[in-house]
Order: structure tokens, then C-alpha cells, then sequence
């Protein structure tokens, strides 16, 4: 399959209602997350200072192109890069380029593959070198809360009890929960409906079937939760300058709970989020 085919698969399968997937579609979803969890785990030894972000990005290119399968972002509607790598106080869609790694950074990577036209979607936090105390709370309090966003996941509960575990969590420990940006429903379709908002009220919003598919992905600052997005058009940044984080899973929603589809098969997803 070719990016076009991709797209094309997309354009023709995007309706804007919440997809119900059948028992099968659970495999191609398994394919594609796993490819995507790989492609992390592969990454975390050469997350190290001095090392260039587009250095990461083409070792994640050719990753992907080994397994045949295809670079998502790569051109998605004109990024012009493989993988997002979000330092510091970048909230999402840092782009690489030469610029490097230095010791005590915090850096999001943020992937995506299609394996036969499933998306994998997933990104994870890396520390460089010796990295602070708070900056390693942060990162702690992040990978929480998507924790507790994945623990609500079940059929009958709804959006808005995904959005509460996770803001109430992460408000408790003194941080914030960016409102700019969400989770996403996808499957043979990057960015579809439902948006997940990482905040919210019990009860409240669509309510989660068997067979849905979506990412959980909160952002989480130190500071403020207000953003602005530079001149790129693509790379958001706290507006205070304050440090931020990202924790993603794509998941499927289960008869008695959820399927994490880019669980790391290493068990590495959340040693790589404290620089293990």
C-alpha cells in the first residue's frame, strides 16, 4: 500500500460519526500499534544529548520503511517530517530539524504508522541525561493521568468521565490540562470522530460502545494551560514557558474494559517516560 492508497482509504471512509468496529478490525489496529510501540522502543537509546532531532527522525523513517509499512505524518497535510519531537516547553508537533538534544531536556516523541491501512498512533516521554526533579514529576503526573483517562474506559461510561478522571488528577497535583488539543477517534482514518477532550464532566458526552477506537493523549504544563503555536503553523508552545509533557495510547474499547493497541511489547513505555 502507498501513502496515496492511504489517503484515499481515508477520504472515502471519513463520515464524521463515531465508527463501531467489528471483532476483526481489532487485529489491523494490533498490527499497526505494536509497529508504532516498536519504532519507540527502538529510539530510546539514541535519546541522549548531543544527538540531532532529525538524526531521531530519519532513524524512525527508515524504522518504518524496513517494515514496510508507512510514515503516517510524513506530508500529512504538508508536515514535512516522519515523526513530532516536542522539547520542554513545546506542548505538541515540535518539528525535527538540526537542532539538538541537550542534558536535562524532557522531549515527547509522537508517532504514527499504517500497517494495511490501520493508523498506530502513539507518543511517549524521554529524558536526556541528568533530568530535574520537577521536570521528572511532570512527566510523572502526565503518564498518570492517562493512566486514570484508560481506567474509565468501559462500555456504558462516557467521554466526559474519560475527560474528568484525567483533569481532576492532574488539577490535584498542581499542573494543568491544555484544552487546545484532544484525543482522536481513528482506525483506517488518522483523525476521526470522537474527539477525547482530557477534561471534563462525569456523565456527560458520547457515550463509549464495544468497537469504538480512539487515542487518549493529554498534554499537561507545569504553568498555565494556555498555548500559542509559532509561525511554522505547526509547533504549539506553552504561553508562559512553562515545561510540558504527553502521554498517548491508542486504545479500542472492549465488552468489559480496553485494549491498549501500542502497548510497548517490551514493557518499555513507561521506563523511556523516566529517562530509564
Amino acid at each position: 500500500m502507498t501513502l496515496d492508497d492511504a489517503l484515499e482509504i481515508e477520504a472515502e471512509t471519513r463520515t464524521g460519526a463515531i465508527k463501531i468496529h467489528k471483532a476483526e478490525d481489532f487485529e489491523g489496529m494490533r498490527r499497526a500499534g505494536k509497529l508504532a510501540a516498536e519504532c519507540l522502543d527502538m529510539l530510546i537509546p539514541h535519546v541522549v544529548p548531543g544527538v540531532s532531532s532529525d538524526h531521531l527522525d530519519t532513524l524512525a523513517r527508515e524504522f518504518i520503511l524496513d517494515h514496510k509499512a508507512i510514515p503516517a505524518c510524513l506530508f500529512y497535510r504538508g508536515y514535512p517530517k516522519t515523526v513530532c519531537i516536542s522539547r520542554n516547553h513545546v506542548v505538541c508537533h515540535g518539528i525535527p530539524g538540526d537542532w539538538a538534544l541537550r542534558d536535562g531536556d524532557i522531549v515527547n516523541i509522537d508517532v504514527t504508522v499504517i500497517v494495511d491501512g490501520w493508523h498506530g498512533d502513539t507518543s511517549r516521554m524521554y529524558g536526556v541525561g541528568e533530568v530535574g526533579p520537577r521536570a521528572r514529576r511532570l512527566i510523572e503526573i502526565t503518564y498518570e493521568g492517562m493512566a486514570r483517562g484508560l481506567a474509565a474506559v468501559k462500555p456504558g461510561a462516557t467521554l466526559g468521565d474519560i475527560g474528568h478522571a484525567i483533569q481532576s488528577y492532574v488539577e490535584a497535583q498542581r499542573c494543568s490540562v491544555v484544552r487546545d488539543f484532544c484525543g482522536h477517534g481513528l482506525g483506517r482514518v488518522f483523525h476521526d470522530a470522537p474527539n477525547i477532550l482530557h477534561f471534563g464532566r462525569p456523565g456527560q458526552g458520547a457515550v463509549l460502545k464495544p468497537g469504538m477506537f480512539f487515542t487518549i493523549e493529554p498534554m499537561v504544563n507545569l504553568g498555565k494551560p494556555a498555548v500559542k503555536v509559532l509561525g511554522d503553523g505547526w509547533t504549539a508552545v506553552t504561553r508562559d514557558k512553562s515545561l510540558s509533557a504527553q502521554c498517548e495510547h491508542s486504545i479500542g474499547v472492549t465488552e468489559d474494559g480496553y485494549e491498549a493497541f501500542t502497548a510497548s511489547p517490551a514493557g518499555l513505555f513507561q521506563p523511556a517516560i523516566l529517562g530509564g
